[in-house]
């Protein structure tokens, strides 16, 4: 029978397929030597055809192929699937990346089409933003707490990272930290209010003393008074007397018993102005400061200038006859001790303002119930012989020639004075006789106006001869007397008040620049204006002879100081 058709043992293809073929001895020998590692261990290569249709692998030495894989054809070019797998390879970190950035970062909208993958990355990755959700909760359990009662014997760390290592130690849930942030909260907020009315405390005690340096000055005039002849010399000299009651004159009167900031008005005026041989000072005092207050002026003279110093006692006018209500509010014991007692006592701290617990100790002052402070009510009396004068309180510098002011038409009023309705600062230039006064009180509420507008002490030109044909001086103890038999239930700020009632139809605006008010007041005072006014008046507590008073402020006040005077020098003024 003939056999199966197919090569001969003998065919050339048979014979070419042993040739290739290596014989089981051989084979096994090249595996002892790959297992004995006498020669180089050898890799295997991995080739893809151009077309893509085969992949063969095969030795190191690139002689054999160890195995040939053909691939069929398909409808999709795997060259085409070879490419975008590369691509998704390559950019697959990426998005990772950007996923776990956006995750951290809790972004949840965006707008822009780079920004595409925040949008989307996280939902792709199953990854959602919970910050959103997050925060509502917060506020849910804040809104919770936030009326919920605090336990008494609830123990608050005294610090944030005592806060955050008890949480970290007892592993609170959100109710409870809440809780006790609140808690932590309303008891800081406590203590800084507390904090911030003692500081006003102190402040206020502060600005109602007499400094050091100050007391000294005195205390060395009054000495030099009375053991030298030259600080007891007559002011003026005789042959100038005539001059006090010349109306040709410029004169000032500046009531006060503080010895150095008389000297700062008297010289800041004097230096200021283009006629200094037409000022007259008048400077009165009360009378245990008299002798130290004659001593400075006589010592240190300001001619051609002429000063003239007395004390409340020299002048015969002053008595208890004409001033009754001044002497009442003196003496008066629950008067006194309104102005001199305990400031905090009975007052409900928690329900005032720091701001508002200042203005009231500003209107708790003991200068308003001095007799010197009520003084400016009698000039008519006081200078029968004057026309018109300027008053001056002793907390101001000069920096302009006020020649200009005896110049001013006041249009029959009497007084000369800036309005303080009509300016940005609340604190200062905002006030309204509603910011003065208790228009709760019927005998305010039907005679005054709540919107009408305050003016200014400090700087003003009294008319004198138009004051003498009014009832202003009857109409301010008036209303004095009926503040007294309220207990001071109308008004409590001093000597601003009555007067504002006292000369109601008889003030005349002037222009602001001639008074800047609120260096004692207000820290962000400009300092252009400051420098542009004729008049600046360090009213408020921080004076500038006080070491409360503001640093940036003070040199506008010391520049006019005599700091090569023996005394200043021996008493160490203003000296840190």
């Amino acid at each position: 029978m003939v056999g199966p058709a197919g090569p001969s043992a003998s065919s050339p293809v048979s014979s070419r397929r042993r040739r290739l073929r290596p014989g089981r001895g051989e084979g096994r020998s090249r595996r002892r030597r790959r297992r004995g590692g006498g020669a180089a261990p050898r890799t295997m290569q991995l080739h893809f055809s151009p077309s893509m249709r085969s992949i063969t692998i095969s030795s190191s030495n690139g002689f054999v192929d160890l195995m040939k894989i053909k691939v069929a054809a398909r409808h999709i070019s795997y060259r085409t699937l070879f490419h975008t797998i590369l691509i998704l390879a390559f950019l697959l970190p990426f998005v990772f990346i950007l996923t776990a950035v956006v995750t951290l970062e809790g972004v949840n909208k965006c707008s822009s089409f780079g920004c595409l993958g925040r949008r989307f990355g996280p939902t792709i990755l199953r990854r959602v933003d919970h910050s959103g959700r997050l925060v509502r909760d917060f506020q849910k359990i804040l809104s919770e707490v936030k009326s919920a009662d605090i336990p008494d014997n609830l123990k608050l760390p005294d610090s944030f990272d005592q806060l955050v290592l008890e949480i970290q130690n007892n592993q609170y849930d959100a109710r409870t930290f809440a809780l006790k942030l609140r808690a932590m909260m309303e008891k800081f907020e406590k203590e800084i209010k507390e904090s911030k009315f003692a500081e006003l405390m102190n402040k206020h005690f502060a600005a109602s003393s007499v400094p050091k340096g100050i007391y000294c000055l005195s205390l060395r005039l009054t000495d030099e008074y009375s053991s030298n002849a030259h600080a007891r010399k007559q002011l003026p000299s005789p042959e100038l007397l005539p001059l006090l009651t010349d109306n040709s004159c410029h004169h000032f009167v500046l009531s006060t018993d503080n010895i150095l900031a008389a000297s700062v008005v008297v010289a800041s005026t004097i230096q200021s102005s283009l006629k200094p041989e037409k000022v007259v000072f008048h400077v009165i005092t009360d009378k245990k400061t008299y002798a130290g207050m004659h001593s400075w002026f006589a010592l240190n003279p300001v001619s051609p200038a002429i000063v003239e110093v007395k004390g409340i006692h020299q002048f015969d006018w002053l008595t208890r006859e004409n001033v009754p209500v001044l002497e009442a509010v003196e003496s008066h014991s629950s008067i006194r001790n309104y102005y001199h007692g305990n400031h905090i006592a009975g007052a409900n701290l928690s329900s005032t303002t720091p701001r508002t617990f200042a203005s009231k100790l500003q209107a708790r002052s003991p200068k308003y119930i001095s007799l010197l402070n009520h003084l400016r009510i009698y000039l008519p009396e006081l200078f029968p012989n004057l026309d018109k004068v300027v008053f001056l309180d002793d907390d101001v510098v000069i920096q302009r020639d006020l020649s200009p002011l005896w110049e001013i038409d006041l249009g029959g009023k009497v007084n000369g004075a800036v309005e303080t309705c009509k300016g940005e600062d609340d604190w200062v230039m905002s006030k309204r006789f509603k910011n003065y006064f208790n228009f709760s009180h019927p005998l305010i509420a039907e005679n005054l106006d709540p919107e009408e507008c305050a003016w200014a002490y400090g700087m003003n030109i009294f008319d004198l001869r138009a004051w003498r044909q009014t009832g202003i001086r009857e109409a301010y103890h008036a209303w004095l007397k009926e503040n007294l038999k309220s207990n001071l239930t109308m008004w409590k700020l001093g000597t601003l008040p009555p007067a504002l009632i006292a000369f109601r139809g008889h003030v005349h605006p002037i222009d602001p620049s001639w008074h800047l008010l609120g260096l004692g007041y207000q820290i962000k005072t400009d300092i252009e204006s400051v420098k542009k006014a004729a008049v600046i008046h360090y009213n408020g507590q921080s004076k500038p002879w006080l070491h409360i008073g503001f640093e940036h402020l003070r040199p506008f006040w010391t520049k006019y100081v005599n700091y090569s005077n023996d005394f200043i020098r021996n008493c160490h003024i203003l000296e840190s």
